[in-house]
């Protein structure tokens, strides 16, 4: 990771996917390949709302938000690539598969996110994903998105 500005920061993203607060779970791209690649980036705080119940005296990140995460800059990929295209189609999650959680994700972590498209067929998209922290695998799964018949 590289001390290089964002590609998109945290209010470029809102104008790219419909997320906010506090369900808007990445900060900002550092890189991205087009119709490729995406990196992302979480900044895991324990003001988070979920470390309220998950879980009290020893927080941690919901693995479900984790794969919310890897959509959301699955989105943000799929949403550049197809930066010409208007009306901008919105892409929903529609498949989870093989997904590993190595490691918990605690307040004070820097998520990593690094997806790689692995096919895109009749507008669906599946994409590699890998969640780190400090350069180790938290999370891995491989998730697919398909745009739906809403616009942005």
């Amino acid at each position: 990771m590289s001390d290089d500005p964002p590609i998109l920061n945290a209010r470029q993203i809102t104008q790219v996917l419909p997320h906010r607060y506090p369900f808007l779970l990445i900060d900002r791209v550092t890189a991205f390949d087009s119709g490729k690649s995406i990196t992302a980036l979480k900044n895991v705080s324990i003001n988070e709302p979920f470390f309220q119940g998950h879980f009290p005296g020893n927080p941690v990140m919901p693995g479900v938000l984790v794969i919310e995460a890897m959509a959301q800059a699955g989105g943000v990929l799929s949403h550049l690539t197809y930066a010409d295209l208007e009306p901008k189609p919105l892409f929903y999650l529609v498949g989870i598969d093989g997904t590993r959680f190595r490691r918990p994700i605690v307040p004070g972590d820097l998520l990593q996110i690094d997806i790689e498209v692995e096919w895109i067929k009749r507008g669906m998209w599946r994409y590699k994903c890998r969640a780190t922290v400090d350069g180790k695998l938290a999370v891995a799964a491989s998730i697919m998105c398909a745009p739906g018949s809403e616009k942005l």
